[in-house]
């Protein structure tokens, strides 16, 4: 873990696949969740992207565990758990585009773009502080 270059950052392009899709439906596991009224879709590039951002974060913390259980100087902790907190963001955004652009979009075709919005501001609402 370097404190100079804490987490990679990978560009966000968008040249996915048609044909290499997943299927999986998003489930929250509060109270007040409605599923949605359709199965999101998005590619196994988009996917991976995801899931590998969140493995190095993962790490990250690891890491950060271990700098606490060797009494690393406070400041040092921080500032790896700020570049944690950064990426976790970076994650919050790749996800939130890909539901504008794929979710909220397809929702729009379809006619059911009330439900998708309501349920959009909901999680933004206990997401956001």
């Amino acid at each position: 873990m370097n404190a100079a270059n804490p987490v990679i950052n990978e560009p966000l392009n968008r040249s996915e696949s048609a044909a290499h899709t997943h299927n999986h439906n998003h489930t929250d596991h509060s109270h007040d969740h409605v599923d949605s009224v359709h199965p999101h879709v998005h590619s196994e590039e988009s996917l991976k992207r995801i899931i590998n951002r969140l493995s190095r974060i993962e790490g990250h913390v690891r890491g950060i565990k271990a700098m606490v259980q060797q009494n690393t100087p406070c400041p040092d902790v921080l500032l790896q758990i700020a570049a944690v907190r950064g990426a976790l963001d970076k994650v919050a955004r790749i996800v939130l585009d890909e539901h504008l652009t794929e979710c909220i979009g397809r929702a729009a075709q379809e006619g059911n773009i009330d439900l998708e919005i309501t349920q959009l501001k909901a999680a933004l609402d206990r997401f956001l502080p």
